[in-house]
């Protein structure tokens, strides 16, 4: 059975390698595709791979030999699932690869906002320490994280790994989670309101839903503390993005860190792109090389899975 990668980059930028899906059959691997190559490209394909290239009710409709979708995540919104079980198309995801990984680069942003260690060692590099008139300087507060509180709203796999870093740095840690039961000893549970006005850093780790999509907006941004720092290492929608850089702009609460935006790659006239004390990384809390290698293996299992005839991690 035909097998086509429709964009392969972002998982393997060349430092894996596709040999255990080349395995499995004929493989094609493409970069990247336009919307208007897809059909083009997986025309004959039994089999698709895909990360952000959107199947759509119409483009599966013009694949006439596609039998199975897999795609290289874990969300599933680029493919229509109704259309594709309607066909009898099984779509699978991958469930879980970069818990650690997104955990720590939540952590990379909270050490920057509250260190500023990137900040003071491009200055250093710059030539300021060696015109200084003191032995140590700093442009910014430095905050020990070690007594206040992390809120996180959601708690899955990657909250409860930011909760155990959270604990480990000494910070006390309350969770909200609508399916939160049976929580590590050191989480106190707690209701949405209380995340938002109680915590000096809110870190968000929802699913985006109808329920969750702008879960942060001005109203809730108004509870936090003016010290409060928020992260966002899940889904961009989950913020009022303008309502945000309002916030930080005047003073309503004191600092950001981003790995994802509403809309990627964001338009320049983004308003959190030039917001006071705003840190944003362009979607990359996932790409460690260690958590890439696993989502390939687990991508490389779903195929061979599905063609041995007992498909599994299938989502509609």
């Amino acid at each position: 059975m035909n097998i086509v990668v429709l964009d392969g980059f972002t998982l393997n930028p060349g430092d894996l390698n596709w040999d255990e899906l080349k395995a499995l059959g004929p493989c094609e691997i493409f970069d990247r595709t336009p919307p208007e190559q897809v059909e083009s490209r997986a025309a004959g394909a039994g089999v698709i791979l895909t990360n952000k290239t959107v199947l759509s009710r119409d483009g599966l409709a013009r694949l006439p030999a596609l039998k199975y979708v897999g795609v290289l995540a874990t969300g599933t919104n680029v493919v229509d699932l109704v259309a594709a079980r309607e066909r009898g198309i099984p779509v699978t995801n991958i469930p879980t690869y970069g818990t650690r990984s997104v955990a720590q680069a939540a952590f990379a942003l909270l050490l920057e906002l509250t260190n500023h260690a990137g900040h003071h060692a491009q200055s250093v590099r710059v030539g300021r320490w060696t015109k200084s008139v003191d032995w140590c300087y700093w442009d910014f507060p430095l905050r020990e994280l070690d007594g206040l509180t992390m809120g996180l709203a959601g708690f899955g796999r990657i909250g409860g790994a930011v909760a155990e870093l959270a604990h480990a740095f000494g910070m006390k840690v309350i969770a909200y989670d609508p399916f939160l039961k049976n929580p590590p000893p050191f989480v106190r549970p707690a209701e949405l309101e209380e995340i938002f006005r109680g915590s000096d850093v809110v870190s968000l780790h929802c699913p985006l839903t109808p329920q969750t999509n702008q879960l942060v907006n001005a109203k809730r941004l108004r509870l936090m503390k003016p010290t409060a720092l928020l992260l966002n290492t899940s889904r961009g929608p989950l913020v009022d993005e303008v309502a945000l850089a309002e916030a930080l702009n005047t003073g309503v609460i004191a600092g950001a860190g981003l790995d994802v935006l509403s809309v990627e790659p964001p338009p320049a006239t983004n308003p959190l792109l030039q917001a006071r004390n705003c840190l944003i990384t362009p979607h990359n809390a996932w790409g460690t090389q260690a958590a890439r290698a696993r989502l390939l293996r687990v991508a490389v299992a779903n195929v061979r899975a599905f063609l041995a005839g007992q498909p599994v991690n299938v989502v509609n």
